[in-house]
């Protein structure tokens, strides 16, 4: 259980959003330290594990600069700098908000954070791992969700189990609207239109248009969720980032959530 963190005084001064932040700046700082000889060169990733309770929240968000996450990233590069550790020019830092603090990463004492530094090899391992959830909104898909993986390849979108390419071979769609559906909107869904992939360089899935979902045949939209904007994918070759709660329609009404949350 999270105690209040601001209950707690260093002799008279009282912990404030400056006071935190550079309580968190010299954990990091002392750990990039112990980082021997070239080995900061490895680091990809540092993440920064935050579990206050609703009551402290708030001050920890202003000290990880939680609304301009590259202010955060520029103190620890400065860090760094200082004290001529090579961190690799792409490193990032992830801040995560959590209800309790993981059991395998370095508790920072007296704080409700915990650090830990991931090489290049662990992110990738991470992401490799990485799983989505397709939920069915409207339309009538063969399930109401369906669960991806980063390891899966493509996963092609369409009206039936099969269709025959150009090329005479035979796509095969993991998200199927069946075509003998009652549903006005399956109607609507071509057999190659769309495909998920996960994409390894931006380590996040990823939304094509096929064939059959460009203009001038059935479309393929996504409202944002992020700005509330609707994008039309007018091109089989650009594909399009999917992020928490993006929505994608598909020909006129058939629509699916996208999630990296599980429900509860």
């Amino acid at each position: 259980m999270a105690f209040s963190f601001f209950s707690r005084n260093s002799g008279d001064k009282a912990w404030d959003v400056k006071s935190l932040r550079d309580a968190l700046l010299r954990y990091i700082k002392e750990a990039l330290q112990k980082v021997e000889g070239g080995e900061a060169g490895h680091i990809k990733e540092l993440q920064l594990y935050i579990a206050a309770n609703a009551e402290d929240k708030h001050i920890y968000e202003g000290a990880v600069y939680v609304h301009d996450k590259e202010k955060f990233r520029h103190e620890i590069q400065r860090i760094a700098d200082d004290y001529a550790l090579d961190l690799p020019a792409d490193w990032s830092v992830e801040v995560i908000f959590t209800d309790e603090l993981p059991v395998d990463v370095n508790k920072i004492p007296e704080l409700d954070a915990a650090f830990t530094m991931l090489t290049q090899r662990q992110v990738m391992h991470n992401a490799s791992s990485a799983v989505a959830y397709i939920r069915i909104l409207n339309g009538q898909a063969e399930q109401d969700e369906y669960i991806i993986k980063a390891t899966d390849g493509k996963i092609n979108i369409g009206r039936d189990k099969k269709s025959v390419t150009e090329n005479g071979s035979f796509r095969i769609n993991k998200i199927i609207f069946p075509p003998d559906s009652n549903d006005e909107s399956n109607k609507f869904i071509s057999r190659q239109h769309a495909h998920i992939e996960w994409n390894k360089e931006d380590e996040r899935f990823m939304i094509y248009a096929d064939e059959g979902g460009v203009p001038p045949r059935n479309k393929t939209k996504i409202h944002i969720a992020a700005d509330e904007k609707m994008i039309k994918l007018n091109s089989t070759q650009i594909g399009h980032p999917m992020n928490e709660g993006d929505q994608v329609i598909l020909g006129e009404s058939a629509v699916f959530l996208f999630s990296v949350k599980a429900e509860g």
